[in-house]
């Protein structure tokens, strides 16, 4: 198989060989009009789309280039059902801005197949960098994300990923006391990081962390 260096060129590449235009190709897989033709990344639920109307497109070429574009009944499987979880690369910098860590996804390039998570309902995974919430959560630290999509529920205390209009962030969210339309966001490291409020208005994702991998 020819090297193709991104996931967009290899979701280009697949649908060439199917033979499909753009716009069926959109209209198969329920994919927004143009994504294809943006500069910018693809989603989790994006590739998660081109997965599942696509049976027999190889997931580990799909995220990583490697291996066969189709997969074939001769590639050996694990036991059970095998789910790549994508990683989506982060570059985060404690400091940053407003004193928050911020974390910018840019492009999945891995995943990893663990079924506990997949179990859970972890879509994508993304690596820590900043020191926001230690002692929880430490520099290099690996967090399954499961995406929420009901906004009106929250877990108090519990650690999130949020996707906002300043960019990623990974907090503790509590109920704000004085105004409803608003989450207190904490980050673990107190002494160097103090609360502060977000409106839910600039939220555009959320995703509760239900799982770590640390590397010693």
């Amino acid at each position: 198989m020819t090297n193709i260096s991104t996931v967009k060129k290899r979701i280009l590449y697949f649908i060439d060989y199917k033979g499909l235009s753009k716009n069926k190709f959109y209209i198969e897989t329920g994919i927004s009009n143009g994504v294809l033709d943006k500069k910018s990344g693809f989603t989790v639920d994006t590739i998660e789309k081109i997965i599942s109307t696509f049976n027999e497109l190889s997931v580990d070429w799909l995220l990583t280039g490697e291996g066969e574009m189709l997969k074939t009944d001769s590639s050996p499987a694990p036991a059970g059902h095998y789910t790549v979880i994508p990683l989506i690369p982060i570059d985060a910098a404690a400091g940053y801005g407003n004193g928050e860590e911020v974390v910018m996804p840019h492009h999945i390039a891995e995943g990893y197949v663990i079924p506990e998570w997949t179990e859970r309902g972890v879509a994508y995974i993304i690596r820590v960098s900043g020191n926001s919430m230690y002692p929880t959560h430490s520099n290099g630290d690996l967090l399954g994300c499961r995406p929420v999509k009901d906004l009106s529920f929250f877990q108090w205390g519990k650690i999130y990923v949020l996707d906002t209009d300043q960019g990623p962030l990974v907090k503790r969210l509590y109920p704000a006391a004085d105004n409803a339309d608003e989450l207190l966001c904490h980050s673990d490291n107190k002494d160097k990081y103090p609360p502060f409020s977000i409106p839910r208005s600039s939220i555009y994702r959320i995703a509760i962390v239900v799982g770590v991998i640390r590397f010693e």
